[in-house]
């Protein structure tokens, strides 16, 4: 059997790292070699991938999604693409958005050129990795992929329209793309900038969180396992030139994520500081997933109340993974 190459953009980083490990674990697609092309910058690290970094299947190599000799070279050696590759900090980016575009623009539009030179009409997936966040914001219901697209921050706009850039490629030359939107991720590996991360990081050593405004911001919560697995379900059974939402199923108010979190690590409302809200915070993100599960049978398999505990285990037993991180996250508040 042929083997199918993966190039994985930003496959260092929370959730690309851990789709390369899940696809090169005892339960991924059998015949599957990956290569990840990842710039290692502050939020990518190499120690993610060390599980699968002895597989035959699997390559490293440091490099940038907008340095169009080597995404060429390595777009001619894989047949699909899966691109994670993103600046993702929404505060960062409203203290300057230059780099967003470059890397969630620009990097698009480098790997689409490759693509279209050495896939051309139909014959290699591009899975496009994008966010719910690109919506803007919805006081009731929730988000089908047909909504139009209102983006609040500068990182939601990078990714909204890097979306359309990659959708315009397939109308356009007939380039097999793929688009997923997600809703918030949380789990292990998860640098500690986010607020899951960053809100148990800073409790376990006893120190103080920063909560955003009134604290009544809604977000759903996604767990990776269920991220990878929709992801999973486009790229292998997806329509070229179709969104597809995946969604957690749980929707939280950020007060009401902190009171868990306070009582998973021990705390309490005493190690809570209110700070003023962020510039243009979307009040409430929600998906609509009819569509990812009636076509492609998805459905989020990991409750809240396991997958918060699992993830709240991970970070207090692998300090060493987290704690040299944590000054690279001090500039980050509670995210998103």
């Amino acid at each position: 059997m042929t083997a199918t190459r993966i190039l994985v953009t930003g496959g260092a980083g929370f959730i690309g790292s851990h789709y390369v490990r899940t696809l090169l674990g005892p339960h991924g697609p059998a015949g599957v070699r990956i290569t990840v092309l990842d710039k290692l910058t502050y939020a990518g690290n190499p120690a993610n991938l060390d599980p699968v970094r002895a597989h035959p299947g699997f390559r490293l190599v440091q490099g940038d999604v907008c340095d169009a000799a080597v995404v060429d070279r390595l777009v001619a050696e894989h047949d699909q693409i899966v691109h994670f590759a993103a600046e993702s900090h929404v505060d960062r980016s409203i203290l300057g958005g230059a780099e967003f575009v470059r890397t969630n623009v620009g990097g698009t539009q480098v790997l689409l050129d490759a693509a279209l030179r050495h896939h051309g009409r139909g014959r290699g997936v591009f899975v496009q990795v994008s966010t719910d966040e690109v919506y803007g914001s919805i006081p009731y219901g929730s988000w089908p992929e047909t909504h139009p697209l209102s983006p609040s921050s500068p990182y939601a706009a990078s990714k909204a329209a890097a979306d359309l850039v990659a959708l315009a490629h397939h109308r356009t030359h007939g380039l097999d793309v793929r688009v997923t939107r997600c809703s918030n991720n949380y789990g292990h590996h998860h640098f500690p900038e986010k607020l899951i991360p960053l809100f148990i990081t800073r409790l376990l050593e006893g120190r103080t969180v920063p909560l955003y405004g009134d604290g009544l911001n809604v977000r759903d919560w996604l767990h990776i396992d269920d991220h990878v697995q929709g992801i999973e379900l486009v790229r292998t059974k997806g329509r070229p030139g179709e969104v597809y939402n995946i969604g957690g199923g749980t929707e939280l108010t950020n007060r009401e994520l902190v009171s868990l979190l306070l009582e998973a690590c021990g705390a309490g409302w005493e190690s809570v500081e209110y700070v003023a809200d962020r510039k243009g915070h979307d009040r409430r993100y929600s998906v609509d997933c009819a569509k990812i599960t009636l076509e492609l049978g998805y459905e989020p398999r990991k409750d809240f109340a396991t997958g918060l505990a699992e993830t709240v285990s991970w970070y207090r037993e692998n300090r060493d993974w987290w704690e040299p991180l944590r000054q690279r996250a001090e500039l980050g508040q509670a995210v998103r």
